[in-house]
C-alpha cells in the first residue's frame, strides 16, 4: 500500500443531500478511503472548520441514523468507507448495535479518537469491532510514548492514523518539520500502513506525507471548499481541488 488518499466529510453538512453529493464526487474521483464523520456536539479533536460543520449539522437535527443511511446509499466501489466519531455516540447507541449497523451499512472501519485501548476490558470496543469485521483504527500523535506505541501495535488493525502535529485539525501553511523523525519512531513499533492527517491541504503536503507514510488525509480543506462554493459550482470546485492537490493519483489524472 502506498500513495493512498483519505478524504473527510461531515454527514449532513451542509445538508444530507449535499454531503451525499460530495461523497459521490470523491468516490468517483478515486479516493482510496472516505471518512464520514457522525456529527457530535463536542468534537474535541477538531479545529474550527470541522467543529463548525459538526455544530451546524447537529443544529439541523442530523442523527446517527442519518449517517448510517448516508453510507448505505453510497456505491463505494474500491473506496473504503469509514465512520469517524467520538465514543460518547458509540456508547450511547450501544457498542454492539453500533458496530453491527456500521458493518451492515458498508463500513470498512471506525475511527474513534477518544476511545483508548486501556478501556477495552470495560467497553469491549475492539472485540466487538473484530466480531463484525470492522477495522478499529488507532490514533496516535507526536506525544504518544514508545511504550504506548508497543501496546497499540498489538491491537491495531487496517492502518494507524498519525496526527501530524500537536493540537486539532485544520489547514496549515507548513507541515511539522519533525514529521519524518516522528514517523520513523512510529515505524519501529508499528508495521501497518500509516495515515497522516491534520494540516494536509495542498499538493506539497500530500507528497511530503507520501515520502514518509502510505496514506495522506485531507479533511478541513474539503470542508473549506464546501464553505466557499455554491451548490452549483461545488462539483467542479471539488474536482479541481482534488486534481491539483493529488495529481499523482492515476484516476484523477484522466
Amino acid at each position: 500500500m502506498k500513495n493512498k488518499l483519505m478524504t473527510h466529510i461531515v454527514a449532513g453538512y451542509p445538508s444530507i443531500k449535499a454531503s451525499e453529493e460530495v461523497a459521490k464526487i470523491m468516490i468517483e474521483a478515486g479516493v482510496d478511503f472516505l471518512e464520514i464523520q457522525i456529527p457530535f456536539s463536542d468534537p474535541v479533536a477538531d479545529g474550527n472548520v470541522i467543529m463548525k460543520a459538526n455544530q451546524e449539522a447537529v443544529e439541523r437535527g442530523v442523527k446517527v441514523e442519518d449517517s448510517f443511511k448516508l453510507m448505505k446509499k453510497l456505491k463505494a466501489g474500491k473506496t473504503k468507507l469509514l465512520f469517524m466519531t467520538y465514543f460518547n455516540i458509540v456508547h450511547h447507541y450501544g457498542v454492539e448495535k453500533f458496530c453491527k449497523k456500521a458493518k451492515k451499512c458498508g463500513a470498512y472501519g471506525l475511527i474513534v479518537p477518544d476511545m483508548p485501548i486501556d478501556e477495552e476490558r470495560r467497553e469491549r470496543y475492539l472485540k466487538t469491532c473484530g466480531k463484525y469485521g470492522l477495522k478499529a483504527i488507532q490514533v496516535i500523535s507526536p506525544l504518544t510514548p514508545e511504550r504506548r506505541l508497543k501496546m497499540i501495535a498489538k491491537k491495531a488493525r487496517g492502518f494507524v492514523y498519525c496526527v501530524s502535529r500537536y493540537g486539532t485539525t485544520g489547514g496549515s501553511a507548513t507541515l511539522n518539520p519533525k514529521l519524518s523523525q516522528y514517523l520513523k519512531k512510529v515505524k519501529k513499533h508499528i508495521k501497518l500502513p500509516l495515515a497522516v492527517g491534520f494540516g494536509i491541504s495542498k499538493k506539497e503536503h500530500v507528497e511530503a506525507v507520501w515520502r514518509n507514510a502510505e496514506i495522506a488525509v485531507i479533511g478541513s480543506a474539503i470542508i473549506q471548499i464546501i464553505n466557499k462554493s455554491t451548490r452549483q459550482n461545488l462539483p467542479s470546485a471539488l474536482k479541481k481541488f482534488l486534481k491539483s492537490t493529488i495529481a499523482k493519483v492515476p484516476k484523477l489524472r484522466r
